[in-house]
C-alpha cells in the first residue's frame, strides 16, 4: 500500500471512531436524561443550555449579533414587547429553550414522551383539513421555532403522518439515531439530496411533507427575500413545487405556552398568480417568511438565533 493511501485509511478509521463515540455519547446523554421525571429534565435541560450558552463562545457571539443586527425591525413591530431584554439576555434565553427541547427530543427518541404529546394544542386545524379535501397533499412550511421536531412528530401521532425534508448527517451512525426519531409515529424522512421527485410523490399521494424555510441556502437555490430588516437568501423550493402541483402552502409553527406547547396552523398562502419566475418566488417567499417574522416578534427566545441566517447576502 502506498503511504498516501494509508494516510487516507487511517483518517477514514479516526472518522469512523469519533462517529461512533459521538454516537455512543448521544444515546447514553439522552438515555440519562429520558429516565428522569420531566419536570426534572426540563429543569435540567434550562442548566445545560445556560451551560452552553457558556461554553459555545462562537455560537454565542452569532445569537447576539444576530438579535442585535434585528432589533431595530422587530421593536417596529406591533407586538413587541419592550421588557424583552438584552440581546445577551435573549440569547441565553433561546440556549435555555434549544436545552429544554433538546431534552424534550431525548425522552421522544426512548419512548417516554407521551405526556409530552399529549399535552400539546392545536390551533387553526380547519386550515389543515381544508387544505387536504382538495387532494393535492398539503406543504407544511415552517421553521426552527420553538421544538420543531416535537410539533412534526405530535401532529403524526395526534393527526397524520407526514414526512419531514431534512439534512443527512456527516456523522452516518448518528444520522441513523436522528431518522429513527423522526420516524416515530408514522412519519417518514425524505433527504434534501433528491428530495424533490419524493416530495411530488407524497403530494400525488394526497400526503403532507414539512419543509423549513428559514435558514440561508447557496443563491443559485434562493431569492433574496428581507427578513427581519436584513436581505437574505430564502429558498425558493415551495413556490416552485406549489405552482408546479397547486400542492397547498401552510404555514405551521409551535411555541411554549404555560407548561406545554401550542401548534398553530395559519390560512394556505396562494402563489402570486400575477407574477413568475424569481419575482413571483420573491413574493411568494416573502409573504411566507412574514409569518414566520410575525412569530419571533411574539416568540423571541424561541427561534433559532444561532446560526448565520444572513450569510452570503449583501451587506452580511
Amino acid at each position: 500500500m502506498s503511504r498516501p493511501e494509508k494516510v487516507t485509511g487511517d483518517a477514514t478509521m479516526v472518522k469512523r471512531l469519533v462517529w461512533h463515540l459521538e454516537t455512543v455519547l448521544f444515546i447514553l446523554l439522552s438515555y440519562s436524561f429520558a429516565m428522569v421525571p420531566c419536570r426534572v429534565a426540563l429543569s435540567l435541560g434550562s442548566q445545560l443550555g445556560r451551560l452552553a450558552f457558556r461554553l459555545m463562545k462562537r455560537r454565542r457571539k452569532i445569537a447576539i449579533d444576530n438579535i442585535e443586527a434585528s432589533l431595530p425591525f422587530l421593536q417596529a413591530q406591533d407586538g413587541w414587547n419592550p421588557d424583552c431584554g438584552t440581546p445577551e439576555e435573549l440569547a441565553r434565553r433561546t440556549f435555555e429553550n434549544l436545552g429544554r427541547s433538546l431534552v424534550e427530543d431525548f425522552r421522544l427518541y426512548h419512548g417516554r414522551g407521551r405526556e409530552i404529546i399529549d399535552a400539546v394544542q392545536f390551533r387553526g386545524l380547519e386550515h389543515y383539513e381544508r387544505a387536504l379535501a382538495r387532494n393535492k397533499g398539503v406543504a407544511f412550511i415552517t421553521g426552527h421555532c420553538g421544538n420543531w421536531e416535537l410539533m412534526a412528530l405530535s401532529f403524526g401521532a395526534r393527526i397524520h403522518g407526514l414526512s419531514v425534508v431534512a439534512r443527512r448527517q456527516d456523522n452516518g451512525y448518528l444520522n441513523n439515531v436522528l431518522e429513527k426519531i423522526r420516524s416515530r409515529y408514522g412519519n417518514k424522512v425524505i433527504y434534501k439530496s433528491g428530495a424533490l421527485r419524493a416530495m411530488i410523490a407524497e403530494f400525488r399521494a394526497n400526503r403532507i411533507v414539512g419543509m423549513l424555510i428559514d435558514q440561508a441556502v447557496v443563491p443559485s437555490e434562493g431569492v433574496l427575500v428581507d427578513f427581519l430588516g436584513r436581505s437574505s437568501w430564502t429558498t425558493k423550493l415551495p413556490t416552485i413545487i406549489s405552482r408546479k402541483t397547486a400542492v397547498p402552502l401552510i404555514p405551521i409553527l409551535i411555541h411554549r405556552e404555560g407548561g406545554g406547547h401550542v401548534i398553530t396552523l395559519y390560512p394556505e398562502m396562494h402563489p402570486d398568480a400575477e407574477k413568475d419566475g424569481d419575482d413571483g418566488a420573491r413574493a411568494d417567499m416573502a409573504i411566507l417568511s412574514g409569518v414566520i417574522e410575525d412569530y419571533i416578534v411574539r416568540h423571541p427566545d424561541e427561534w433559532y438565533w444561532i446560526h448565520k441566517r444572513w450569510k452570503r447576502a449583501p451587506g452580511s
